[in-house]
């Protein structure tokens, strides 16, 4: 199953780490400097250009990936918790 996380982005539901809510998540700076050297290294992935609501922390095959989506954390999470897919 896969997990859709707007404009056409969908990341594999196995492989989520977790689901974060940007305003939340940030205020930490183990976060912010966390986020900011997955940047650098090219580890980020945008599903828009709007001011992201959350990201998802996701496995790779060589690794982890941050996705940031314009959907909130309970949207994306409820979305994944749906059996429906929907």
């Amino acid at each position: 199953m896969f997990l859709h996380v707007g404009n056409n982005k969908n990341i594999r539901s196995r492989d989520i780490i977790g689901i974060f809510d940007t305003d939340n998540a940030t205020l930490s700076a183990v976060t912010k400097q966390y986020l900011s050297r997955a940047e650098k290294l090219g580890l980020v992935d945008s599903a828009r250009e709007e001011i992201p609501k959350s990201f998802v922390l996701y496995r790779t095959g060589d690794g982890c990936k941050i996705c940031f989506s314009q959907l909130s954390a309970t949207t994306l999470s409820d979305r994944l918790n749906d059996p429906s897919g929907l």
